[in-house]
């Protein structure tokens, strides 16, 4: 090798060597710094009780793009409160000497379970840092008490009412509705399973979709009444039984063990001075009227303090820092070809649709964060039903790319199924929460028969082409035979692609996959019988695995670096040749529109072409 060849390894390992002095060196200003705010917190004797966190809405994972300098100087609404902000909060308190813990106001929950299974796991991690978590909640249905069931305390106003009443799903056939209309959909699915048109091309459930629908319902109960009873204390048949009695009231629910307190949020401070110990020793302090001024003088209370007037009290831990980072890349939404999308207004309003992640958009991200040589791994984020099967293997080969280079760790949210479980399989590792939706390991492709309206209305469509095959997915008319034929061809050949990059991710026999295909759905705890996920947690255990899987070394006195990426810019990226022997590291608008009406969900082109969809969405 000549000695040029050699010089870009020693500009390279230069380069590695200045980062790491460059952090060493931020990491004693850091430490230098925490050490001076702490002496001048304890020189004012700061001391609080219990900081108060409001938390409700969507909780999205990660928090949203910062703002640019127009847009923080408009009216625009505040962008929803996101667990990765309440984890980095949670966790300076978890640090902090200087507080007993946190309050938690339920403000309303519209989360799915895999996200309110995350927030219990924050609830517990702070626990096992020493920590007591207090939940008032005015909601006690089922996604607020289960996540409240994960804390020391419940709280509840008097006027509440226990309101978890068991899980329900519906679903709803509107074939025949359809037909007269003059509308119909042919659907070409690779089993029964795969029942995402069910709803557009059956007239009643079928067996398949009536047994998986089954499994799901009952798995999530399982999951759920467990989780409940292990955080009340009470068995498991026990709590099932309670459920079975609802709705309680709030007197019936705190004689029952479901609720610790009933009070109003004004007296928590004076409940958690003092008047929760005269309880537990079985003196009555019911709620009532309002206190005297002079009353309220004599009473103890509790030292609260809102997260903007505690995070400047809070006692801070020093820590070691890395100059590589943990980057995150997140596809959100339905995938599709093209950019990615967001809805014009985050408000539930149908035909707004949802967010779509673009395949052009992923791409551009993924082959930047390809490049970046202080990334030591990557967390794809996906929380996704699938779309596009041509998109979902575009973006699979990308991560295939980069999980040559560095280790890749899938983060699955409330669901990643079908396209989004398709994404997902090539990573080295992948994590779940056990309520998560996933697999739908299958393909599905549907066309929108529009003529008999035409007739209806009276309206005369006239078509000329050339190519036999040239109205293939533009036809107004149902399916003809060869037509059908077609569609099964592209059908097949996408599901036998979708097992094979399923068999190659996870290490499964192609033969074998089968039983756990065919568009099956399957919660996480499923999924991990299955062999189709790895592990279970939350982001902050993601964060946690992803180091591990980079070769770090992982303890307290260590900051764990994450970054957000987002796009620089709108150009095509490059790819750089692929090299297949890299060694991997070790470690039609009618019935889209009724869809939307009836649903409240963007459907995906139904033109013919393939598509990894997830059968249907669950609610929480």
């Amino acid at each position: 090798m000549t000695e040029q060849a050699k010089q870009p390894d020693f500009f390279s390992e230069l380069k590695q060597e200045l980062r790491q002095v460059w952090a060493d060196l931020g990491t004693m200003w850091s430490g230098t710094a925490v050490s001076l705010r702490n002496s001048l917190r304890q020189l004012r004797h700061a001391e609080l009780d219990y900081v108060v966190m409001p938390i409700g809405g969507p909780l999205p994972e990660r928090a949203d793009p910062p703002r640019g300098f127009i847009e923080r100087r408009l009216p625009l609404p505040a962008p929803p409160l996101s667990l990765e902000v309440v984890n980095g909060r949670l966790q300076a308190i978890a640090d902090a000497s200087n507080v007993k813990g946190v309050v938690f106001i339920f403000q309303g929950f519209s989360a799915g379970l895999g996200t309110l299974q995350n927030v219990r796991r924050a609830i517990t991690r702070l626990r096992d840092a020493g920590k007591e978590v207090i939940v008032y909640t005015p909601y006690l249905d089922l996604p607020h008490y289960y996540v409240a069931s994960a804390a020391d305390k419940i709280v509840a106003p008097p006027g509440v009412t226990f309101d978890v009443l068991g899980v329900r799903l519906e679903t709803v056939f509107l074939k025949d509705a359809l037909a007269r209309l003059g509308v119909q959909m042919d659907v070409v699915q690779i089993s029964p399973y795969k029942t995402a048109f069910n709803t557009f091309g059956k007239s009643d459930i079928t067996p398949e979709e009536e047994a998986q629908l089954t499994w799901l319902l009952e798995d999530r109960y399982d999951m759920l009444t467990a989780d409940m009873a292990d955080g009340r204390s009470l068995s498991q048949d026990d709590m099932q039984a309670l459920i079975d009695r609802a709705p309680l009231f709030a007197e019936e629910a705190l004689a029952a063990g479901l609720i610790d307190a009933i009070a109003y949020d004004d007296e928590l401070a004076y409940w958690l001075g003092g008047e929760r110990e005269r309880e537990e020793e079985g003196e009555e302090t019911a709620v009532s009227d309002p206190p005297s001024e002079e009353e309220e003088k004599s009473r103890r209370k509790a030292k609260l303090a809102t997260w903007s007037e505690a995070r400047g009290q809070l006692m801070e831990k020093a820590r070691r820092r890395r100059k590589q980072f943990i980057g995150v890349v997140s596809l959100e939404g339905s995938i599709v070809m093209g950019p990615s999308r967001q809805p014009p207004i985050d408000l539930p309003i149908p035909f707004l649709g949802g967010a779509a992640a673009g395949e052009a958009t992923l791409l551009r991200l993924l082959r930047q964060a390809e490049e970046m040589d202080d990334m030591a791994a990557l967390i794809f984020h996906v929380d996704s039903g699938g779309g596009s099967a041509l998109a979902s293997d575009l973006i699979g080969r990308q991560i295939e790319r980069i999980r040559r280079k560095k280790p890749v760790l899938v983060y699955m949210g409330n669901v990643a199924a079908s396209g989004g479980y398709y994404v997902s399989a090539p990573a080295q590792h992948i994590m779940c929460q056990s309520g998560t939706l996933t697999g739908s390991i299958g393909v599905i492709s549907g066309r929108v028969s529009t003529q008999g309206l035409y007739e209806k209305l009276n309206i005369n469509q006239v078509s000329l082409q050339r190519g036999r095959h040239a109205g293939l997915y533009q036809e107004m008319a149902p399916l003809s035979d060869e037509e059908r034929e077609i569609f099964w061809a592209g059908i097949v050949n996408s599901y036998e692609q979708f097992k094979q990059v399923v068999a190659n991710g996870r290490h499964l026999p192609y033969d074998d996959l089968d039983a756990i295909c065919e568009g099956r759905v399957w919660t996480g705890r499923q999924a991990l019988a299955h062999q189709l996920v790895d592990s279970f947690g939350d982001f902050v255990d993601a964060v946690h695995k992803a180091a591990e899987l980079a070769g770090w070394q992982v303890d307290d006195s260590l900051t764990l670096p994450v970054a957000n990426l987002y796009p620089k810019d709108g150009r095509y990226h490059l790819p750089r040749p692929f090299d297949p022997d890299e060694t991997p590291p070790s470690t039609d608008d009618t019935l889209l529109e009724l869809g939307r009406m009836l649903l409240g969900e963007p459907l995906p082109v139904l033109d013919g072409r393939p598509l990894y969809l997830m059968p249907f969405g669950l609610k929480f």
